[in-house]
């Protein structure tokens, strides 16, 4: 456990206990011969499996493309979100103009674009990160347009005695006040980011290597051991990336608490 805690500082050893009691039914449960064993494998046979899949020579490869798609995806998403946010929350002919279609869009199921995404944009990474960048958008700019409409009369007063600009009010004003919200929508749209980078090799696999590559290849060779082990660490990276977004979240909250 103090070996878990130096690599991931703040780690709580109970966040194994669920986990631990899940591996241990499913172990029993495949010992008794509750479940078919010809077609669910014991755990230890899915850390076999995992064990070759990790020294296979197509797995960093393929968990950097997945990690290249869902940053890509993330920044280019979460960049216009911010964007579109702050612009609809500082104008109110922006809103009126462009909210009600915004909105009915985001009724729309992201995977319902699909189709329109491989005909104008193939198959390949410009397709997969344009459908990331849609699923980190919304969250965010909701969010931003939330955060920058939240701001106090009492904050914009102290902006016009000090005579701001644009710029000024944007940077120093806005942001900054919204930075909670903003803060949350960003998290939000790192959870969407991923979710749509594994769907995104899941149903356009067509083209590229990824780590929802060992789900399908597990798929076609019927081999449930490969799926599960695919499912096991397409979470383990999406957690860590939460935790890396959680931590920054709070160093940012930090540094607005010590700045007010």
């Amino acid at each position: 456990m103090s070996a878990l805690r130096k690599v991931l500082p703040g780690f709580d050893p109970r966040a194994l206990a669920l986990p631990g009691i899940l591996v241990a039914f499913w172990a029993l449960a495949h010992s008794a011969g509750w479940v078919d064993t010809r077609l669910i494998p014991s755990p230890l046979g899915v850390a076999e499996t995992a064990w070759h899949s990790i020294f296979a020579e197509d797995f960093l490869p393929g968990l950097w493309e997945s990690l290249y798609r869902d940053i890509s995806g993330f920044a280019a998403g979460a960049l216009l979100g911010i964007a579109t946010g702050v612009a609809l929350g500082l104008s109110r002919w922006l809103d009126a103009a462009i909210n009600p279609t915004l909105n009915a869009f985001k009724q729309i199921s992201l995977f319902a674009w699909l189709p329109l995404i491989t005909s104008w944009f193939g198959y390949d990474d410009g397709a997969k990160i344009l459908f990331i960048a849609a699923s980190t958008f919304y969250p965010v700019a909701v969010n931003t347009f939330e955060g920058v409409r939240g701001v106090t009369p009492q904050h914009l007063e102290v902006a016009r005695v000090f005579r701001f600009g644009r710029t000024q009010l944007i940077f120093r004003l806005l942001l900054p006040a919204a930075a909670p919200r903003i803060l949350t929508g960003l998290q939000m749209g790192l959870v969407f980011a991923w979710l749509a980078t594994i769907g995104s090799e899941f149903l356009l696999a067509n083209w590229g290597n990824g780590l929802g590559n060992i789900i399908i290849h597990g798929r076609e060779a019927l081999d449930a051991g490969l799926v599960i082990w695919g499912l096991i660490i397409v979470g383990i990276v999406g957690s860590f990336l939460n935790r890396l977004a959680r931590r920054a979240e709070n160093r940012v909250l930090k540094w607005q608490g010590a700045a007010r």
